[in-house]
Order: structure tokens, then sequence, then C-alpha cells
């Protein structure tokens, strides 16, 4: 078994694309001696002056060793031009190459190898809809996002090909005419819409339901489905009750209750929206294989969708911290990239004015203006995913160009355009849409011709009755297609382009709430403190209220009953200002407890990660230890398994011999933490992904997409006190029951684990297979070493796991290999800025073999961090290069 996790299928085609090159590239830089040259002449100026069109006063760009750089303007509009510039110097081929997916124009990049995911982006509109955005944004946020604009130019005024970065020269040897095309505030927002599709929640799970459902029974398909364990751990604004122990003395949790049958009507706890006969899956079953292929071969710009992609995040009051002031922690967990996807940044106005409101710093996006992530100099914010049910699947009944709705037929929306293929003939395509949104299905070619009446007669729904088909029904010949349609939040104009800069000039509770209602897709968890010592919550998001069904599964799109009547009001949703309990902990889990009178989602992350944090914060509490940011820093790192310790007391029982006997003993007194250098540890998780392979291979299709993280972990333990249930025995490998199946997986894993690290258990680690490559996005995994070699770092070696607080995930379906990461780490203090921490996965620069590419992945790996510094006294002191721009004359 291989431990290469590979990102996505787009990549892997970008990868046979990049094959010759890389050789190309090789004899190239043998041949011409362009070397050391090459490599450097996009290194950006970092001191002196410069000139830049379009500034009305100059601008001071102060950078540390670290080359994050603190940008100190006038005026707002100098201010955003000279992010934009700096952003420029420092990542612009990240922002070409983003732009290009974002907009569906990847081909004319890498040529036809790319019309696929260019089709699907397209047929998305993530473009069409950032353009809408645009239009709608008020005059002072517009003008915002085009002096940010004018500033990327700027630099591309005076930078092109190799003087931008050295992936320009790479491309330029086999799409020698790619020429850089201006910066629009619409290639900025159009970033927003990709951020939303990675985070777009539960529409893997849904496919996976509605794919299960044609060979599994209602209850079997809950019991790989589960709900929120909302009695056993905690959720944001309710209950804060926890189960499992901190890491310091941990106990195996209470094997949950098996999933039931669905209730006759669908609701929040229903896993099966019942109102879709399992039956009826099978008339659209192809349709939902071929998009799931298709979702795999979109290049994944922040991480894995779905399931495991989160993130931790938590603030204390003062009362409990050693200053008498908040703290506030945040990690995202995203998919590791080469660059980082953040970008450390200060923007301070010289005077806050009301015409030059920000003094803020944090974490930036390159390509968009403005702070995501960090603080003012009076409120400081975390995000995590809140991840709620946005986006749903419609099965449309499609006859020719027009679609049944409400008994009628009417005509199939359709929108002609042309994809430009480097190196080849351009490529026309028409994208079809309904009224809930656009047509998925048939992108390979294939169409899923079936028999009309099959679907509805099986749901005891009336039949299509449209003139058309009647027509088709007459003559004997059936033209009805069922296709599937997407209705997704991100669709709809919006106004979170507008939001980021009310966060970034927000002053209080009051303000922050005002911002974050603008921050409608993606919906996150919003953790708040400010200087007057106050902490809150807040859920902000378009979530949709349906007319019926719970959006678990697909549902016929030929009625009306199935729509979208609205959106939940911003002030339903939930939120919290100064809990009695003085902390609150987002880690994706629940948002609310059940019995809430809204459904976010049925598919909530299961909430190990908040169980360990918040049994950390309490078990500090308990003994009086005051919280500082050191112990904040501390609990990031935790690596505590909850699944090792339900799962290890019930493999010590197992009887084994031989070399599976001799690697058990490891498991002997194991404190269930996954560190780095622990042999218990990589012999349990090896252990762990083979349990997965063997139980489920043969039984559900694609192991029911169990990736090994908190879904997996639920539903192996909610097994464990069921040791005849048919999950422990499978044909395939023999296996009888619980005591059978645990047997094979341990000798089995004993095996893997000598292959993997030698025949000596005790000298086994899990950071030797649990690794980290940084890959560049692009060029980094093209299969050939001197291409990779120019743009990657690693192997890092870490600790960490899937569903662990240091969530180092890895995708158990594929090997060892880190999948996700906390992509930065930050612990905010509100007593004194400068006393914050920060850190982020990689460097500030996106140029290959500068000094800041890949600094701070060192003390990443080894969980230390850097200081924040805000003041501008503090900020001067530390500064290692000034870049001073002026007007041009």
């Amino acid at each position: 078994m291989g431990t290469d996790a590979p990102r996505s299928k787009g990549h892997r085609r970008i990868r046979r694309l990049l094959i010759a090159l890389g050789v190309v590239l090789s004899l190239v830089l043998v041949m011409a001696g362009l070397g050391v040259w090459t490599v450097t002449r996009s290194f950006p100026t970092l001191s002196g002056t410069v000139d830049i069109e379009g500034l009305s006063n100059p601008v001071t760009v102060t950078r540390d060793e670290a080359g994050i750089p603190q940008i100190t303007a006038k005026t707002a509009a100098d201010l955003f031009l000279a992010e934009g510039y700096v952003h420029a110097q420092d990542r612009f081929w990240e922002m070409d190459f983003r732009r290009h997916v974002t907009s569906g124009r990847l081909s004319e990049l890498f040529g036809e190898s790319q019309v696929g995911t260019d089709t699907f982006v397209r047929t998305l509109g993530w473009r069409a809809v950032a353009e809408q955005e645009v239009a709608l944004l008020d005059p002072v946020a517009l003008g915002y996002y085009q002096s940010y604009a004018d500033g990327v130019n700027a630099y591309l005024d005076t930078h092109d090909g190799a003087d931008l970065s050295l992936e320009y020269a790479v491309l330029g040897l086999q799409n020698p005419g790619y020429e850089v095309e201006p910066w629009t505030p619409a290639d900025s927002v159009a970033w927003l819409k990709a951020m939303a599709w990675d985070l777009r929640s539960n529409l893997d799970d849904e496919i996976d339901r509605a794919l299960l459902s044609t060979t599994l029974t209602p209850t079997e398909v809950n019991q790989l489905h589960p709900e929120y364990p909302a009695g056993a751990h905690p959720t944001i604004t309710g209950s804060q009750t926890v189960v499992v122990p901190s890491a310091g003395a941990p106990e195996a949790a209470e094997p949950a209750e098996p999933a039931g049958e669905p209730t006759a009507e669908p609701s929040a706890s229903t896993g099966l929206d019942s109102t879709v006969e399992s039956a009826s899956v099978d008339s659209y079953a192809g349709a939902l294989t071929e998009l799931r292929a298709v979702l795999g071969a979109i290049p994944e710009l922040l991480g894995p969708a779905g399931g495991e992609i989160g993130s931790n995040s938590w603030v204390v009051a003062g009362s409990l911290t050693n200053t008498g002031m908040p703290l506030l922690a945040n990690d995202p967990h995203l998919g590791p990239a080469l660059p980082s996807v953040w970008y450390q940044v200060g923007l301070r106005c010289q005077s806050i004015t009301a015409d030059c409101p920000f003094d803020v710093a944090g974490y930036s996006f390159s390509g968009l203006p403005g702070v995501i992530i960090g603080h003012t100099e009076r409120i400081a914010w975390g995000f995590t995913n809140l991840g709620p049910d946005v986006a749903d699947l419609y099965i449309e009944k499609i006859t020719g160009d027009s679609y049944e709705f409400d008994g009628a037929a009417k005509p199939l929306l359709l929108r002609d355009e042309k994809i430009s293929v480097a190196g080849g003939d351009d490529v026309k395509i028409e994208i079809r849409s309904t009224e809930h949104g656009p047509l998925l299905s048939g992108f390979d070619g294939t169409t899923y011709q079936r028999i009309a009446s099959d679907y509805p007669k099986a749901a005891g729904l009336p039949t299509a009755s449209s003139g058309a088909e009647s027509d088709a029904e007459a003559s004997g010949v059936d033209l009805t297609t069922y296709e599937l349609s997407l209705q997704w939040t991100a669709l709809t104009p919006g106004r979170t382009a507008s939001a980021i800069f009310a966060l970034n000039q927000a002053t209080d509770w009051t303000s922050f709430r005002a911002a974050a209602e603008l921050f409608e897709v993606p919906a996150q968890n919003l953790t708040y403190a400010d200087v007057e010592g106050n902490i809150g919550y807040q859920a902000p998001g378009l979530i949709p209220i349906r007319a019926s069904g719970n959006g678990t599964l697909p549902v016929p799109g030929w009625t009306s009953e199935y729509g979208w009547t609205g959106y939940i009001p911003f002030d339903a949703l939930p939120s919290t200002f100064n809990p009695p309990s003085g902390y609150i902990v987002t880690a994706n889990n629940a948002a609310a407890d059940p019995g809430s009178p809204n459904l976010l989602t049925a598919d909530w992350d299961l909430g190990y990660r908040a169980n360990q944090i918040t049994a950390r914060l309490q078990e500090l509490i308990a003994v009086g230890t005051p919280l500082t940011a050191e112990l904040m820093s501390d609990i990031q790192g935790d690596n505590y398994s909850a699944i090792a310790a339900a799962l290890v007391p019930r493999l010590q029982e197992v009887r084994l011999t031989g070399s599976a006997a001799e690697a058990q003993q490891l498991l002997d007194g194991w404190d269930y933490q996954v560190d780095a250098d622990s042999a218990a540890a990589a012999y349990f998780n090896v252990i762990w992904r083979t349990l997965l392979k063997d139980m489920f291979t043969g039984k559900v299709d694609d192991g029911a997409h169990l990736t090994g993280g908190d879904r997996a972990f639920s539903v192996v333990t909610s097994l464990l006190g069921q040791p005849d249930s048919p999950w422990w025995s499978n044909p395939t490998y023999g296996t009888v029951g619980q005591e059978s199946m645990l047997r094979r997986v341990m000798t089995s894993a004993a095996a893997e684990s000598a292959d993997l690290m030698g025949s000596d258990p005790t000298d086994w680690q899990w950071g030797s297979i649990h690794t980290l490559d940084l890959k560049n996005a692009s060029f980094g995994e093209s299969g050939i070493a001197p291409l990779e070699w120019l743009f990657n770092r690693g192997p890092y070696e870490l600790a960490g796991g899937s569903a662990v607080v240091n969530a180092v995930g890895w995708d158990a379906t594929q090997g060892y290999q880190v999948d996700w990461v906390p992509s930065m780490r930050q612990v905010i203090s509100l007593e004194n800025f400068d006393d914050s921490t920060w850190i982020n996965l990689t460097g500030a620069s996106g140029h290959a073999f500068h000094s800041n590419y890949t600094d701070q992945a060192p003390l990443w790996r080894d969980h230390e961090t850097r200081p924040w510094l805000f003041t501008p006294a503090a900020i001067n002191d530390d500064a290692a290069d000034t870049l001073t721009l002026e007007p041009a004359a």
C-alpha cells in the first residue's frame, strides 16, 4: 500500500501534461546556464524607494526578517493600492493561477487536459457571479477593490515573465505565447467563490447517502452517517458537556447507540430524508457517480472538500487569564500548499479618520484586499467553518431543451461559452440550467436515459406530464433523462466582498455583528474578543429554509414541494456574548443544541476536537490555573486521539502470537498521544487504516468515504459494543465477528509496519510515515524530479492526526501522508497586542529559493510561533527592510 495521497484528479492531469515540460526545463537549465539568474530575477525590491503610478502620498512598507510586511499609508486608497503591489511582489503567480481556476481558464495555461475542469467551473459560474457582486458593491468598497487592482497592475507594468516569478519561465517553455492580463476587482471577488466551494459542507455526504441507499437499508446508511452526539460532545452556544477527559487521564468513551430507523417525516434529526425512497436512487445513480468523479477532478484551492476540512478557534474571558483580559486562539485546517494559502500583513492608516479607518493586522489572501482573520486596535476575531447545508442537489426531468416543473414544461436556461486552449483549438460549450441552478450531468459526454415512470412510481409521486414527453410516449420512445441540478447559496450575488472591509474597521460587538451579517458565503463561525474585556460568538451566512426535506439527499426538482422558501434571519442564527462559562469553543461542532428551531445542517463535524479543547480548558479552570497565551498555544498542539482511547483497550484483549504480539505490547501504557516519535501511535494508525479497509471493502462503494476522521471514529466506536454486528464480518477476508476482524487487522498491520519502518517495533515512529510534502499547487505535482525539486519542499515528519486538535490529517483510503493541516496558528492577547503570536505554514514569499519561501515551516512543524508585533514602535524596532512607495512624478 502506497503512502502518497494525490490532491485531486485535476492535479494528476496537470502532472501528465508537465512530464515533457519537466524534461525540457531540465535540459534548458543545464544547457543554457540560466540557473541562479532565472531563479532569483523575480525576487522583489524590499528596501529603498519605488515610484508607483496612482499613489497620492508616500506609503511605507516595513518588513521583519520573515518578510512580513506592515503597510502604513495616509489614505485608504493608497493603503489598498500598496497591499495589491506587495501581494504581487511576493505572490503573483499564485494570484494568476487562482484566477484562471476561478474563471474556468486553466486551459489557457496548460492546454486541452484542463477543458473538463474549465467546463465544470464555468457551469457553476463563479466568475459570472463575481462580476455581478462587483456591480453591486457600494462606491467605497468598489474603490478599495479598484485601488488594490491598481496596485497589482502597477507591479505588472514593470515586471513580466520570469521577472514576475520562476513559474513563468517554466510556463514559457510550453506556452510561449502566454501574456499576463491586468488585474480587476472581479479577479479578487471570484476567489471568494473558490473559498465557498471548498467549504461547501455536505454536498459530498448528500451524494454518498444516495449511492449507499441503493444497496443498504436506511438504518445502515444512518450508521455510516451518524447524528451529532450532543449528549457527549459540546455545542458552541449550548451544552458544554464533555465525556472524554483530557489527555492527562484518558479513558475510553462510551460507545454510542446505533442510529435508528428514519422517522416518517424529514427533520433535523433524521439521518435519511424519508421522502425519497432508496430504490428510486437507481434511476439517477449514474449521474451521481459521474458527479462524484467530476468533483474529485476540480483543483482544491483550500483543501479536501467536505467532512475533514475544518478549524479550531476558542476565546476565553479575562476572568480566566493571567492578564485579566481575553485571549483568542485560531488555527484553520486547510489543505497544505506552497506557498501557504495565507499571507500575513499589517494595514495601518497614519491617522484613523472616517476616510481612512483601518488599523488592522492578520492573515490575508493574496489576490484579495484587506485582512481575513486577525485584529484591529480594538477587537480580535477568528474563523472556523460553520458548515451549514447550503447546497442541494435536485433530480430534474429533462426532455430536449425543456424541464418539468409543477406539471408544466419550462425551457432550460442556455448559455454558450468558449474555452481558449493553449496549443489547440477553442472549445465551445453549452451550459444548461433550471430555476434551481446549473445542470451538473453529462460532463463526460454520457447521458443517463431512463424510463420516465421509474423514479416517480418508486417514490409515489406523479409521472412527468410535459407535452414533449407525452408525444414520445405515444410513439413508444421515451426522451426523458434524469439529471442533477445544483442550488447553492454562492451562486446568488451576495455581500461578502464588502464584509471584509467592515470587519477590518469594526471597533466593538455591535459593529462586529454588523460586519458579520454581510459575511454571507461561505458561512463561518466567528469568535470575538475586545479590549473592553468582552468575548462573543456569531454564526453568519445565508442558510436556506426548505419547504420540505432536510437536505441530506437529492430531491425531486419537478415539483416546488422541495424548494427553498427563504433564508434563516441573521438574528435567528446562533450567537452568544459573554457566556457564564467564560469561554467559547468552536471546532466545526454543532452550533446549537438539538431542538433548535432552525435546521443548519444534519452533517456537523462530530465534535471530537471540540470535546478535547473544552476538556483541556475545563481541567485548567477547575484547578485554578490562569490561562496564558502559552497554554493556548499548547492546546493547539494537543495530540490526544479519541479513537485510540476508545479502541485500544479492546485491541489489548485480542489474542495474538509472534511479531503481532510483540507489536501489540507497544499499546501497553500508551497515553493515546499521536506524537511524531511515538511507536505506539505508528502501530495504532496502521491498525486504524487497515481496520477501515477490511471492515468496509466490498460492502459499500468507496468505503463510504470513511477517510479515517470524525465520522469513522463514531461509526467504529458505536460498533465496539456490538461484537456480532455484520460490519465486523467480511467474506472477502474470511473474518467472522469482532474478535476475528481485530486479530486479522492487528496481524496485517504489524506486517505492514515492519515493511514501512523496519522489523524492530521499538524503532517505529509515527512521523516517519506521517509526512508532509509542501507542493507548488501547479508545477509541484509534475512527477518529474527536477521540476519538483525547483518548487517543492519537504518531507516534514509530523505529529497529529485526523479529528485530533493538532489536526494534521490524513486520508486513510489513500495512505498516511498529510492531506490537511493547521494552515496557520494565532494566539491574540487583548491585554497587549504585542504579546500575541502567530505562525504561517510556509512563508511570506511565493518565490522558490527566496529566504522567506519556507522559513516558517520548521517552526510550524515544531509547534513554535513568532512574536506578532503590532504597535508602530515595536514594528520599527524589529524592522529588517523598509521600502517607500512614492507617487510617480
